[in-house]
């Protein structure tokens, strides 16, 4: 399983409004894929404070890297993911991705 991890360092003048927006797109773009699951996003409590502006994000799970890449070419995901770049602090610099490679909870 992969578990797409996100992170965004948001403007500090981003809009709350399309910001949630965008993470509703998102979160109903993984409802309708197969091998897709888990949609959860929120913001960054950074308990440890080693976040370095990262204040918010989500995660998806897919399946495998197969299922990450046709979420990864969907028109809506680019869609929404411009919409979100247009949020973060200096624009693709304000996003961080990890795909972790997990076991599938089983």
């Amino acid at each position: 399983m992969i578990r797409h991890c996100v992170f965004l360092n948001v403007r500090p003048d981003h809009d709350p409004v399309e910001f949630a927006s965008v993470f509703d797109g998102l979160a109903a773009l993984c409802d309708g894929l197969a091998n897709t699951s888990g949609f959860v996003a929120g913001p960054n409590r950074d308990f440890e404070g080693k976040s370095r502006g990262f204040a918010s994000g989500f995660t998806i799970d897919f399946e495998d890297a197969e299922a990450l890449q046709i979420y990864a070419d969907h028109p809506k995901h680019k869609a929404l993911g411009g919409r979100l770049v247009a949020q973060c602090t200096n624009g693709p610099a304000g996003i961080m991705v990890f795909d972790l490679d997990v076991p599938s909870a089983g």
